[in-house]
């Protein structure tokens, strides 16, 4: 899925880069076992704790994803980094059911318990690399994804809600599966952002109630935003994503209207 104009291997100290530029804005491609893109703003000042972006691309895409979706974010405001998936010929969950029965191929964001912990280890690691080359502020780590790389992206906060400061799942479900709400009391601090496709026949306005009448119980600080589009990765979505975060850190709603803003506890 990509933008649409339209509506435990720890990597080894010594990394191997390839750089490219975009508006200014830095990418560097980790060449070594455990992949990730991380991006630079622009005008990167050393000085500034910037918030940290982690994308989980969308299932069938791969990390350098990041690269197409960042000019719809913001090319300043941010550091980012982009690990990437599990090749599903290789995960647990594609082991099980065949990847021919599936007819997906590439990578992808499974859940099973296996699975879900190579792809923390491989979230960590992009973190931790991101941390170590840029000025980053740890209060100010978001996570988010697209797809089944939002439903991975919320279970990862919900399960290490130490590491982050807020979620966001672009046109992905909530994480059903191996209790993703075990860690609640931990984990309530986080802010979360939910989006949905009004014609999304993958994830769509049915869906996004049930999973807002649970965080509702669960007492989760949401913000939920519904497009007049198909299940697509839109660049207005990704927008709004930018100004969710900046709303979370300046304290200041960026949304005048059109928001489901749903606050407890």
């Amino acid at each position: 899925m990509e933008p649409s104009k339209s509506a435990s291997n720890r990597s080894s100290s010594k990394k191997r880069f390839r750089s490219s530029s975009i508006e200014g804005g830095v990418f560097r491609h980790s060449l070594c076992e455990s992949s990730y893109v991380l991006f630079a703003p622009q005008h990167y000042e050393p000085n500034y704790a910037y918030p940290l972006l982690v994308w989980l691309h969308s299932p069938g895409c791969d990390e350098t994803q990041l690269l197409r979706i960042m000019p719809f974010v913001s090319l300043r405001n941010y550091v980012a980094v982009a690990p990437q998936g599990l090749l599903r010929e290789n995960c647990e969950e594609s082991r099980q059911e065949g990847v021919e029965a599936t007819g997906e191929k590439g990578y992808d964001w499974p859940e099973t318990a296996e699975d879900v912990d190579l792809v923390w280890t491989r979230v960590l690691d992009a973190l931790q690399a991101a941390q170590g080359r840029y000025h980053i502020s740890p209060q100010r780590v978001f996570i988010a994804g697209c797809d089944r790389g939002g439903t991975m992206a919320l279970r990862i906060a919900l399960e290490w809600p130490g590491y982050f400061a807020g979620a966001a799942s672009v046109c992905g479900a909530f994480p059903q599966g191996f209790a993703p709400l075990s860690r609640l009391r931990q984990a309530r601090h986080l802010s979360l952002l939910l989006t949905v496709a009004q014609f999304s026949q993958t994830y769509g306005p049915q869906q996004a109630a049930r999973d807002l009448r649970l965080l509702h119980a669960a007492g989760f600080n949401l913000l939920l935003r519904q497009y007049s589009c198909p299940h697509q990765l839109h660049e207005v979505m990704l927008a709004d994503l930018n100004r969710w975060i900046m709303s979370e850190i300046t304290g200041t709603d960026h949304f005048s209207s059109g928001s489901r803003r749903v606050a407890w506890g």
